[in-house]
């Protein structure tokens, strides 16, 4: 037979190449869409919102709002201001459009987003022209002084799960066995949760209220994401890290509404990305920071229910490694005549990790 000469053989260099090339081409564009189509069609979509005033003014700015901006506001009529107010405060509503006969006011809640506080006083503006009354915006729950436009809060969130993500895929290659990397996330949960959010409070002054609640909800935001990927990791290998940066810390982030609100994101998305822990953890920090912890149970319980997942999964990783050593035992034992398993291995033999 006449062998093929070298220049005519594939070159697994030009394959893995090429296969590297459109891998990443079709990797960047997804993450690309990923991050950026939810930002271009960034628009209010039910945005609670609360209107108080005389009936015959109420129902008439609440069909222009829903002429002019259908879908865009979730409306709730109140008796008065008051109620109105205790409705921001206690995370019901992004803010509120007080009609009287001389003037309309806007009530805002910037600490809770900036970005939905300047939409509310551009179309509080808008409300207040169709009427040809003077219109003033009040902020009932302000950011603080040192970030008002609430950046900090927003923007942390990346490195945070990252950190998160960091410590998880460390401990996997650094520490041996799985109940010391579970121990390993849990201490790094409670440390880098507080030392972050004193960070984040103290220096930065991106947030207020108490210390130790905000630092709590950042360690358990912090937990949530380092278990599950140490769960996946468990039961799928070191492939289960890379689902886990791709759901918990780049799909998370995209869709958790940290730098604008959920109901910003395209119809859906808002929604998905508060059923992750980076999105939830956001919002119950924003309630204990700004609001008394208001509207703080329901993301605790997403964050609570990503920490319990991922515990399960180590479970079921440990549950699975003992059933196959369990099954293996009595072959090992037959093939050394009848010898049991640890007396038939080197002495020099560890047993593999747990």
């Amino acid at each position: 037979m006449t062998s093929i000469p070298p220049h005519h053989a594939a070159n697994p260099d030009a394959r893995r190449g090429v296969g590297l090339v459109l891998a990443l081409a079709i990797g960047l564009s997804a993450l690309l869409a990923l991050f950026a189509w939810p930002a271009v069609h960034s628009a209010p979509r039910d945005l609670p919102i609360v209107l108080s005033g005389p009936p015959a003014a109420t129902t008439g700015v609440k069909t222009a709002l829903e002429q002019q901006h259908p879908g865009a506001f979730d409306v709730i009529v109140v008796t008065d201001e008051a109620a109105a107010i205790q409705r921001i405060t206690d995370h019901d509503a992004y803010g509120a459009f007080v009609v009287t006969a001389h003037n309309v006011e806007v009530l805002t809640a910037s600490a809770r987003s900036a970005t939905v506080a300047q939409l509310l006083g551009q179309t509080g503006a808008t409300i207040a022209g169709a009427h040809r009354l003077p219109t003033t915006t009040r902020d009932v729950v302000p950011a603080p002084a040192d970030d008002p436009r609430g950046v900090g809060i927003g923007v942390s969130m990346l490195p945070i799960a990252m950190g998160a993500v960091i410590c998880a895929a460390a401990s996997t290659f650094l520490i041996r066995t799985r109940r010391d990397r579970t121990l390993v996330a849990a201490g790094f949960a409670i440390v880098g949760g507080f030392a972050m959010t004193a960070l984040l409070q103290f220096w930065l002054g991106t947030l207020d209220g108490n210390y130790v609640a905000n630092a709590c909800v950042v360690a358990f935001g912090v937990g949530a994401v380092s278990m599950t990927i140490l769960g996946l990791e468990s039961l799928i290998g070191p492939a289960g890290i890379g689902v886990g940066v791709l759901l918990m810390m780049l799909t998370g982030n995209a869709l958790s509404g940290a730098t604008t609100a959920p109901e910003m994101l395209p119809t859906g998305w808002g929604t998905a990305g508060q059923l992750l822990p980076v999105g939830a953890a956001n919002t119950a920090l924003r309630s204990t920071a700004f609001f008394d912890g208001h509207g703080a149970v329901r993301p605790l319980i997403v964050v609570g229910c990503w920490l319990l997942i991922g515990l399960a999964l180590q479970f079921a990783a440990y549950l699975r490694r003992r059933a196959t050593d369990d099954t293996a035992a009595p072959v090992d034992a037959e093939a050394t005549g009848g010898a049991p398993h640890h007396l038939s291995q080197h002495p020099g033999h560890q047993p593999s990790a747990v």
